[in-house]
């Protein structure tokens, strides 16, 4: 294993670079019999895709995924499913200039010394491009859990920089480019065209949640479901904090404030969620309560001190097509990454333990 592949009874794994002539996954353990097309996974893909909005890079990608194999007469047959989607923006040239240099807050450096060289285009393996056989992938998941459990997957932005981004509606999420929960986007707007005109680039809060979860996912001690969730969102480009529930804010409750309450009407049920819908690593039934806080984009116009792979002082700035702040395309994929897991741990606690009845008053 080489850190490419996400699972372990559905297992995904993620191949390609940025400017390669494709990019996308094989899927591993996905269950037979499911109903499955092309025209399942790319409603995932085309919230996810650049050129989407002004406000986010303008490399113009269809990102339309193919199916090569796993499937037969719109059926999934048990084996690997393999998708693929090709690029067709890359624009090289625009890395040329950098090619021997390290872009500050970008993984050139440390690709270069682990690796002895690395693909300066667009970042090559390290790049966000790589996002979208993930969000791919997902949407297999997304279908066979909503199908088997009736789960549903939601995010939004919560934060872009300083501005914080008050909960309104989900119903507002799907109407503006950035997933924002909000009817009027006005203030994210001008926040974000000041940043463009400034040449600089800002970080995010992204929410998600995963409702009609069913009970008892989570392998504790060292495959906790919290555990494997901030495992694969920190593997997302950028990720520098995950929460769980209450997340950092648990330091400042009481013990009396934070632990919840269960209820005896109906049996089983919670008074809060504090905990985020785990409790010593197994899924409550409650709904996942996830955030994750996403740095400020390293690729800005701001010039900035690095060096060269010669060890000399340079100044650089970064030329391109890139977002201003990488959390506006983000929620998609955060959503993507939750739904890998909990899909994951919904087929290990099956093969573990069948389809245990919840004991008996208790709902399961």
């Amino acid at each position: 294993m080489s850190g490419n592949t996400l699972g372990k009874l559905f297992a995904v794994t993620n191949f390609g670079e940025s400017h390669g002539p494709a990019i996308g996954c094989v899927i591993d353990g996905c269950p037979p019999g499911l109903n499955l097309g092309e025209d399942d996974i790319q409603p995932d893909l085309d919230r996810r895709r650049p050129g989407s909005s002004k406000f986010v890079t303008q490399r113009k990608e269809a990102d339309r995924v193919q199916i090569l194999s796993g499937v037969y007469q719109g059926k999934t047959t048990g084996t690997p499913i393999c998708l693929i989607i090709y690029n067709e923006d890359q624009r090289s040239k625009d890395y040329s200039d950098i090619a021997q240099t390290f872009r500050p807050g970008h993984a050139d450096y440390t690709y270069w010394r682990k690796y002895g060289l690395r693909d300066p285009r667009g970042g090559g393996r390290s790049s966000a491009r790589l996002t979208a056989p993930t969000v791919a992938a997902a949407a297999v998941a997304k279908k066979w859990l909503q199908h088997r459990y009736g789960t549903t997957f939601a995010g939004c932005m919560t934060h872009v920089g300083e501005l914080a981004v008050d909960f309104e509606s989900w119903e507002h999420v799907p109407n503006n480019p950035f997933f924002a929960p909000v009817a009027d986007v006005s203030a994210i707007e001008d926040y974000i065209r000041a940043l463009r005109k400034a040449g600089d680039s800002c970080g995010a809060r992204i929410r998600i949640t995963a409702r009609r979860m069913p009970v008892g996912l989570g392998e504790p001690l060292y495959d906790k479901l919290d555990a494997d969730i901030a495992h694969a969102l920190m593997g997302l480009n950028a990720v520098k904090g995950v929460e769980i529930g209450d997340g950092f804010a648990s330091v400042a409750q009481k013990g009396s404030e934070h632990g919840d309450s269960l209820r005896a009407d109906p049996l089983g049920s919670f008074a809060s969620n504090h905990d985020g819908g785990t409790l010593g690593g197994i899924s409550t039934g409650q709904d996942l309560e996830v955030a994750i806080a996403i740095k400020p984009t390293s690729s800005i116009l701001v010039p900035r001190q690095s060096v060269d792979t010669a060890g000399q002082a340079v100044e650089l700035i970064t030329k391109g097509r890139h977002d201003p702040c990488v959390g506006l395309r983000a929620t998609p994929i955060a959503e993507a990454l939750l739904a890998l897991v909990v899909m994951d741990h919904a087929l290990r606690h099956r093969a573990q333990c069948g389809d245990v009845a919840a004991p008996e008053g208790f709902r399961g």
